[in-house]
């Protein structure tokens, strides 16, 4: 699986957030694990 550009990706056990700046194949590990993808954080509406 390639890595996606301008994706952020956590890591489940050690909490460490990385940002994708370049596509490449393979797949982010951190702590002997595979890392998530994190989803986009909503923007809060400016009532």
């Amino acid at each position: 699986m390639a890595s996606q550009l301008g994706k952020r990706y956590r890591c489940l056990k050690c909490g460490t957030e990385i940002l994708c700046t370049k596509i490449g194949e393979g797949t982010m590990t951190c702590c002997g694990q595979e890392m998530e993808v994190q989803e986009p954080r909503p923007i809060p509406s400016s009532d």
